[in-house]
């Protein structure tokens, strides 16, 4: 199988780490910034959305969005995500990676800003229109999952590839992270400059007219690190991997990474034309080939990513109760508009530092000594536990005196969560597929994990909430408690362990080793690829 190696894809896997690849991670990362701050950002100001468009003079507690509206603003954009994920995963495919990739990050930037833009005579209009803009805005984001990790991986060496597309996914934290330092910012800003008495004492004027440019303002500034990478992104060649074994243009690709390796690579067009015709890499997504040999892997991918975001994207569940126990957000009464915007910034932006962006870093650190297989079993098996340790003394832990035994264990279930499955998911659907197939294969697993998206923030929302009327969340109906949303939580992180198993290791091997695209035809009859076995 070495023999059948082309040389410009032998050169890639052995090529030591060079510039080329910080860039190309930088130039991939600074679309997942931005995908998570547009994203995550919405949930910073979706209170202030309710006290402006949704005010009632008559109650005693500020507007909020009504369960449908609260639902539509934070969900639609899941949605889109999930539709993007399918197209541009086929797209990048059929039209390549290059071509596609610049196409979503203008879609990003258009939306975002004409997001911060939505208009009407009325809240349902201003709405409406937010939310349609925001479905475009996730339709963009959907495409730079499978096009990020694609291209990355696509570039990397075999030795440090999984780090190189672990990189690429952290910079998701900075981009969470972000979004809550520009909420403190524009909110602290116009704090100073506008000052308003508490909800409590008078109503209408906790909410300053001026307070409705703050959320534009911040959604508007998710558009500007998409529009400072774009040039870089249409300055990148199309991968090696794309040009020769899907275009099968070998003196391009040759040509190009020649150019970026600063080597002379010989083109074989010969052994890509040879390549070609070889049944491993000739049939199709829907054919019996593809799921005998990787029908499983598909499976094992879909199925651990959808049940992970099913945990990772009900976070919001216990979050309030986090906030509210600790103080770090008070009642919502008690401060005017501008200052809960700050503070629910504050808090998130404190989660995100000691939570969420370590986990990511130590999947780079390890991944391609620890290897995928073990940190996303091990990710998975510390979510169980953790959960179950928050689910079972639930009580105890909402008790006065033991709340910061319930952050703790809160942290630890979201820092594994990173060190482990929501970095592993994504990476290894770019690595075990086809090149033909691979942005596709990757784009499916994507969406399937936006589908647990869904579940776990809107449907976990409603299950959650208390059998006591008083306890529950305005204009929601009864559900079966935070604590039995846990247990069944528990179980979902149980499930995606044992689907684990059906992944396969992909650590120091090329691509072409995992994918069998160099195999011959009495390698293939034999019907025992080498990616097909699991890992012990």
């Amino acid at each position: 199988m070495a023999g059948d190696q082309l040389q410009v894809l032998n050169a890639l896997d052995l090529a030591k780490t060079q510039w080329y690849h910080f860039t190309a991670i930088v130039i991939a990362g600074m679309g997942f910034f931005t995908d998570a701050y547009d994203l995550f950002c919405i949930s910073l100001v979706a209170k202030l959305l309710g006290r402006i468009y949704y005010f009632d003079a008559n109650s005693p507690s500020p507007g909020t969005l009504p369960p449908n509206v609260s639902a539509a603003v934070n969900g639609v954009a899941f949605c889109g995500t999930l539709t993007g994920q399918l197209f541009f995963g086929w797209l990048g495919d059929k039209l390549g990676r290059k071509k596609v990739y610049g196409m979503t990050l203008m879609l990003m930037v258009i939306c975002s800003v004409a997001s911060s833009l939505s208009f009407g005579h009325s809240a349902k209009g201003v709405i409406a229109t937010l939310c349609f803009f925001r479905f475009w805005l996730g339709f963009g984001i959907g495409g730079d999952y499978p096009l990020s990790a694609t291209i990355m991986s696509e570039y990397a060496n075999k030795k440090t590839r999984g780090a190189f597309i672990a990189a690429v996914f952290a910079m998701q934290g900075f981009g969470i992270l972000a979004g809550g330092v520009v909420a403190i910012v524009v909110s602290a800003a116009f704090k100073a400059r506008f000052d308003a008495p508490a909800y409590k004492d008078n109503p209408a004027g906790s909410t300053v007219p001026e307070a409705d440019y703050i959320w534009r303002i911040i959604l508007m500034l998710g558009a500007l690190p998409a529009a400072l990478t774009y040039y870089w992104r249409m300055k990148m060649p199309e991968t090696a991997r794309y040009t020769a074994l899907v275009a099968r243009n070998a003196k391009q690709a040759a040509a190009d990474m020649s150019k970026v390796l600063q080597v002379d690579i010989a083109e074989e067009q010969d052994k890509v034309d040879q390549l070609a015709m070889r049944e491993a890499n000739s049939f199709g997504l829907f054919s019996r080939e593809f799921a005998r040999r990787h029908g499983i892997h598909l499976v094992g991918t879909t199925t651990t990513w959808f049940l992970l975001d099913i945990a990772f994207y009900s976070q919001n569940l216990f979050q309030k109760d986090i906030f509210a126990a600790i103080n770090w957000i008070p009642k919502s009464n008690t401060m005017n508009a501008i200052e809960e915007v700050f503070r629910i910034a504050r808090a998130q932006t404190l989660i995100a530092l000691c939570g969420t962006v370590p986990g990511y870093w130590f999947t780079v650190a390890f991944i391609d000594t620890m290897g995928r297989f073990t940190i996303q079993l091990m990710g998975f098996f510390f979510m169980t536990v953790f959960m179950l340790g928050l689910a079972i003394p639930y009580h105890h832990w909402t008790t006065k005196g033991n709340h910061i035994g319930f952050v703790v264990m809160y942290g630890l279930t979201f820092f594994f969560a990173n060190f482990g499955p929501n970095s592993t998911t994504f990476i290894v659907p770019a690595e075990i597929f086809p090149a033909r197939l691979r942005s596709t294969c990757h784009g499916i697993s994507a969406a399937a994990g936006k589908a647990g998206a869904i579940v776990g923030a809107f449907g976990f929302l409603y299950a959650a909430q208390s059998r006591d009327p008083a306890k529950r969340d305005k204009g929601y109906p009864a559900g079966i408690g935070v604590r039995n949303a846990l247990f069944v939580l528990a179980a979902c992180n149980l499930l995606g362990l044992i689907f684990t198993l059906l992944v396969p290791e992909s650590k120091g091997k090329s691509l072409e080793e995992m994918s069998g695209e160099n195999e011959d035809e009495q390698q293939m009859e034999s019907g025992a690829p080498n990616n097909r076995t699991l890992p012990a």
